[in-house]
């Protein structure tokens, strides 16, 4: 009995590898139907649909993929991603906070209140173009020239617009269409800030080591932060040494061309950055791909990109959860100056000013300081995990507390908000990266497109939204007979937050649910951990299949043989 056991099994195993060998000479259609035979009988596939089949194959290829481990934390790289997030979103973010003096300055005929709205939608208009700048510098850092070069492209690219809206004439002067060349300086800037964030993310989390990825991450976040409060500085200093007709009149305009300091010294430091090894790698073994299938027609990065389900799904899963940061971002330090002043009158705009210039302060003390534990983490999704909560629950606490009207409460219920997003924005970028790292040829795409996504679809309606749910809310209230104090002078003020809070309930459910990340293999099923060493085996047998084609063909190439003179 003992002996024939092992018979049985060997038998068993044998079989398929029998049943395989004797179909070597198939057609290719015949080799597909039989993989898909074999498929069936996989356990693992055995009650699944093809459509199911095709993504828990790509879903098994994600996990088997090598992640980059050629990352030496190159300073360079990190300081080109830094200075360019300073730079861009400092001329991004002045335009937000300068929207009542633009709005008088360019819709002059409208009323208080339409001035701001229209404010807010050229600003919008610069969020459109950020997915049309990502799907565009996506192909240029994923399959043209890196990286580094195109960083390099959209700083040149920001500067113009930027440099122009400070000189731009009133609608006083230039009539409509001084407003309509100010909404394609704003498509303009949108266009390039869809690149760079997402550049800057790829680029110095390609070149860190894994040990380092979410502090090298959180830098570039702060830095972005910090271009915002480089901007509430200046426009803060302009608000503070000007009067108030003068800002107004012509001292807006500053802050605009301010940017002309800065961009020769970034220029600079851009210069001195490696491009990713990753992507250098990456591209010599496309080249030996392209090699060994000259006739493959070469789709775009972004076509490449959604032709996947896998992908498709994943791109799904990041918008939902980056709709928490993206938000709570611009509600807190862009939209909370202009509800506290121009809204509410709880304080002058350059108190509100100041009082945002404290919390972004905080915030990327926070930022920096849970980028760094994010590293510490089994999973890098458990930080996000802890930290979304505290924003479903934080976000309406800041508005009820600005209720007290004073300025120690208005100023702490900025940092607990903000203390909360810092815990899921520290990881944040790290995690992006991480969710396409596996493929160089698409990383720069895959982030670019799923962060400017969201930030289009919830960073850039979020001042629109906030200021729509601001006024229907007390024109609604008080047309209803209401005397429960809460309801009526209380529960309208919390109405943004609890707009937050239902974007952070749906990040908890993708990122918990719906994203798939490499981390998930250090908690994952041994059955998980088999299929994905099998598979590993199987693409380094393709990739050394590959360049043996490539050897067989340069061998066959007639030798080169120099023109000879008759």
């Amino acid at each position: 009995m003992a002996s024939n056991a092992p018979m049985q099994d060997t038998t068993t195993l044998s079989a398929p590898i029998d049943f395989g060998r004797q179909r070597t000479d198939c057609t290719i259609e015949n080799m597909d139907a039989l993989k898909e035979d074999l498929t069936k009988k996989d356990d693992i596939y055995a009650n699944m649909s093809k459509e199911e089949r095709l993504m828990k194959q790509e879903e098994l290829s994600f996990y088997s993929t090598s992640t980059n481990d050629q990352g030496d934390d190159n300073i360079w790289g990190l300081l080109s991603g830094v200075g360019g997030n300073i730079y861009e979103w400092y001329d991004f973010a002045v335009y937000g906070l300068l929207s009542v003096e633009i709005g008088a300055a360019f819709f002059p005929q409208s009323s208080e209140k339409l001035q701001l709205i229209n404010s807010f939608g050229v600003y919008l208009a610069a969020f459109l173009m950020r997915p049309i700048g990502a799907v565009l510098f996506g192909e240029i850092g994923d399959r043209l020239v890196g990286r580094k070069n195109a960083l390099v492209f959209s700083i040149l690219l920001i500067t113009v617009p930027s440099v122009l809206m400070g000189i731009l004439p009133g609608y006083a002067s230039w009539g409509v269409f001084s407003p309509i060349i100010l909404v394609v300086l704003r498509m303009f800037q949108g266009l390039s800030v869809g690149g760079q964030l997402a550049g800057s993310y790829v680029i110095s989390i390609e070149q860190s080591s894994a040990r380092s990825r979410g502090f090298r991450g959180s830098i570039c976040d702060a830095s972005s932060v910090g271009g915002f409060l480089l901007a509430s500085a200046v426009t803060s200093s302009v608000r503070f040494v000007l009067t108030k007709e003068e800002v107004d009149d012509w001292g807006w305009r500053l802050p605009f061309l301010f940017s002309l300091l800065l961009a020769p010294i970034l220029y600079n430091v851009v210069s001195h950055a490696e491009e990713s090894k990753n992507w250098q790698e990456q591209q010599e073994d496309q080249q030996i791909q392209d090699f060994v299938d000259e006739e493959q027609e070469k789709n775009p990065a972004f076509i490449d990109l959604l032709s996947s389900p896998f992908r498709r799904r994943q791109l799904a899963g990041m918008v939902g959860t980056l709709s928490t940061c993206t938000g709570t971002f611009y509600i807190l330090f862009l939209w909370t100056p202009v509800y506290l002043s121009e809204l509410r009158g709880i304080m002058s705009q350059a108190d509100a000013d100041m009082m945002n210039f404290i919390a972004v302060g905080f915030y990327i003390i926070c930022l920096i300081y849970m980028g760094r534990q994010s590293d510490s983490f089994t999973h890098r999704k458990d930080l996000i995990r802890i930290g979304l909560p505290g924003v479903i629950v934080a976000a309406p606490t800041m508005f009820g507390m600005f209720e007290a009207d004073t300025w120690c409460g208005v100023l702490l219920a900025q940092l607990q908000l903000a203390a909360c997003l810092a815990i899921v924005q520290g990881g944040m970028a790290a995690w992006e990266v991480e969710l396409w790292i596996n493929d160089p040829t698409l990383s720069f795409t895959g982030v670019a497109v799923g962060h400017n996504l969201s930030s289009t679809i919830f960073g850039g309606t979020m001042p629109l939204m906030a200021t729509f749910l601001y006024y229907e809310s007390e024109s609604l209230l008080q047309d209803v007979d209401i005397n429960d104090i809460f309801y009526k002078s209380l529960f309208p003020r919390l109405l943004p937050g609890l707009y937050i809070s239902i974007l952070a309930s749906m990040s908890l459910f993708c990122v918990s649910f719906v994203v798939k990340h490499p981390h998930d293999l250090r908690i994952g099923s041994p059955q998980l951990r088999a299929a994905v060493e099998k598979e590993n085996r199987k693409n380094i047998a393709a990739k050394k299949r590959r360049r043996k084609e490539m050897e067989r063909r340069l061998k066959q190439e007639a030798p080169y043989a120099p023109p000879t003179i008759v």
